[in-house]
């Protein structure tokens, strides 16, 4: 099933300054999208794009070997983001807290269904 890539972006740009989040993670709120799908159309965003997709890392808090990679870091590392000794974000300290009521409301998604997405998040 293909998916209009503004529908990632417009759920990316809800992560705010600060916060990061995983490709599954966002996925996760996105029925029938997976974190390859959230990892390819980020990939797409051209370099004047306000979609802060350096928010977006790999599970493990790792930002993933590509171009740009550095860039990433250096975004990160000016909004305050932490890093661990092997170099990976840690996301614990600086995870998303979820989508706004906003986007929750626009996208006719069930506040509560939303809820237990995002609070297994941090298992």
């Amino acid at each position: 099933m293909a998916i209009n890539n503004d529908i990632i972006f417009a759920l990316v740009d809800e992560v705010p300054k600060g916060q990061v989040a995983s490709y599954g993670m966002i996925a996760s709120l996105l029925p029938g999208v997976g974190p390859r799908q959230v990892g390819s159309a980020l990939g797409k965003l051209g370099e004047r794009s306000k979609t802060p997709w350096h928010r977006i890392l790999q599970s493990s808090g790792a930002i993933a070997d590509r171009v740009g990679a550095e860039r990433q870091r250096c975004r990160l590392k000016r909004e305050g983001i932490t890093f661990r000794k092997n170099a990976a974000v840690d996301i614990a300290a600086h995870r998303w807290g979820g989508p706004s009521p906003i986007w929750i409301a626009a996208n006719e998604r069930d506040p509560l269904e939303i809820m237990e997405i995002v609070a297994g998040w941090g298992r």
